[in-house]
């Protein structure tokens, strides 16, 4: 029986491609949690027949990018237009695009071979790549250059576009950093929280963080603290109805310290739980504690 709704569709689609080490597997993760079902590397050839079958519960979300077999960028322009002219299907095609140099840069880091140069120098495949992908490139509903954005980052595009929960349908994130090191870019709302008292002047807690019970029950004994979360709390609570009303998807939201390792971080940790516990989808990054925690992982030099 059809769906006498024209604009009823059995099948939305997400098509992830772009450029290897852009992130298509980030994408595809976040897809995942966001509650698509994820199929990766599937033939081209396949997926019309994929879309044959009953209509799924989740939405899907296919990663095609030139390790396909049987890839071919017209094919995939081929198959593109298809979907489009099929009126069972909803199809969106994400492209995650990057330079050419930070392309080079992590496949330096990782010293992963190129798909497309496997016995060659990357950078010959990067620019190999880039160039069969112009076609498909041309073809993208939404594209994301990642040529900045770190995994985080990308998560929260993710969530920014693909965020389908039901409930509020603002994707929430909130952050910790440094002053010393500048604001986030592109933060809606910051807070400073260099007045609360300082774990760092507490030997026993110097070289802890804000994750800790410590330096979170350190912090939370200013005598501003409580009513300065309350504040804030409620500030947002106000905010974030009012901008799904003028249709806004994403809010992030900042507290920054000198250090970027204890006030902050456990300021950005109580909002997080406060709001996820009211029904919120929200995610958190530190940055300086991952700046710190990738130093770490790098051979050169010595962790302190």
């Amino acid at each position: 029986m059809t769906n006498p709704d024209p604009t009823y569709r059995e099948h939305d689609l997400v098509l992830v491609t772009g450029p290897s080490g852009a992130g298509r597997s980030t994408a595809l993760n976040a897809l995942e949690d966001l509650g698509y079902e994820v199929i990766d590397n599937l033939p081209l050839s396949l997926i019309p027949r994929l879309l044959e079958g009953s209509a799924p519960k989740a939405p899907l979300a296919l990663g095609v990018d030139t390790r396909n077999r049987e890839f071919s960028a017209y094919a995939l322009v081929d198959l593109i237009t298809q979907l489009r002219g099929d009126t069972r299907v909803q199809p969106e095609v994400l492209y995650l695009d990057c330079s050419a140099d930070v392309l080079l840069r992590r496949f330096s880091e990782t010293r992963r071979r190129h798909p497309m140069a496997p016995a060659e120098s990357p950078g010959e495949g990067v620019a190999r790549e880039l160039d069969l992908l112009v076609p498909v490139r041309a073809q993208a509903d939404t594209l994301i250059d990642t040529s900045e954005l770190t995994l985080h980052d990308l998560r929260a595009e993710m969530a920014r576009w693909f965020g389908r929960e039901s409930g509020p349908r603002l994707a929430v994130s909130v952050h910790s950093f440094s002053y010393k090191r500048g604001m986030p870019r592109g933060v809606d709302m910051v807070f400073d929280c260099r007045f609360l008292r300082n774990p760092y002047w507490d030997p026993d807690l110097r070289s802890l963080n804000g994750l800790s019970a410590a330096v979170a029950e350190y912090v939370s004994q200013d005598e501003r603290f409580d009513s300065f979360f309350d504040k804030v709390l409620d500030l947002t609570e106000l905010l974030l109805p009012a901008y799904i009303d003028e249709g806004k998807s994403h809010f992030s939201i900042a507290f920054g310290c000198t250090g970027g390792q204890h006030r902050s971080v456990t300021m950005a940790e109580k909002l997080t739980n406060a709001l996820a516990e009211k029904g919120w989808r929200v995610s958190k990054r530190h940055r300086e504690l991952e700046r710190r925690a990738q130093s770490a992982k790098t051979p050169t030099g010595n962790s302190a």
